[in-house]
């Protein structure tokens, strides 16, 4: 017989979605900045540099999240620091979130015309100017849709999370329904508070591109 939730087991759902969003944030704010050196990296002139983080992106999108979240999560304790689930999911989706966003803000890079770069230089704009004022600006319009569709991606991905411990929305709901034994109230409520998290950023990254190919085709 299905039941209502408690007070105490709401309380601790609403508690597991504030740090499936905390973890969310730390991974795509993280991701970003690592991203952004990674994309700069993918497209200068240091063939070596190239080559460096074109590996780093092979790395971390040819193996799986949940083995990445295990070797950062076990590798702690090598390093000598105290294995902390928290800690260990942040830095491994930052990581994972750098590969990623790096290759889809080379691609908005690659994207602005190459005359763009070309003219910035006939004005002896250097690298970091052009890079600054004229390329950058311009890539970021074509990012943007991809990289809300990739944010949804990751709050998804932070389900991954409760193998180690951390306890998010889904370890959240082990637990709950371990205490239970209703899977499918506890389960479909997961997903439904998942839904409504992703939802409108999906619809928002499907909005942007429509917009996007409205100004391209003008």
């Amino acid at each position: 017989m299905i039941r209502e939730f408690t007070s105490a087991e709401v309380l601790f759902i609403v508690m597991a979605v504030r740090w499936t969003l905390i973890l969310s944030a730390i991974a795509f704010l993280g991701g970003a900045l690592g991203g952004l050196l990674i994309a700069l990296t993918r497209t200068s002139a240091s063939k070596g540099l190239r080559r460096m983080a074109a590996g780093f992106i092979q790395v971390f999108q040819g193996t799986p999240l949940l083995m990445q979240l295990f070797l950062v999560y076990f590798g702690l304790a090598v390093v000598g620091l105290p294995i902390n689930p928290l800690l260990a999911a942040a830095v491994a989706l930052t990581l994972h979130a750098s590969a990623y966003l790096g290759e889809i803000w080379r691609g908005a890079i690659e994207a602005v015309p190459s005359g763009q770069s070309e003219a910035a230089s006939a004005l002896s704009l250097s690298y970091r100017d052009r890079m600054r004022h004229v390329v950058l600006p311009q890539a970021l319009r074509l990012a943007i849709a991809p990289t809300v569709g990739f944010l949804v991606q990751l709050i998804k991905g932070t389900s991954l999370a409760s193998i180690i411990g951390f306890t998010e929305l889904t370890r959240a709901g082990q637990i709950i329904n371990n205490a239970t034994f209703q899977p499918f109230l506890v389960f479909g409520t997961v997903a439904a508070l998942y839904f409504i998290l992703c939802w409108p950023l999906s619809l928002l990254a499907r909005h942007m591109e429509a917009r996007m190919r409205r100004a391209i085709t003008r």
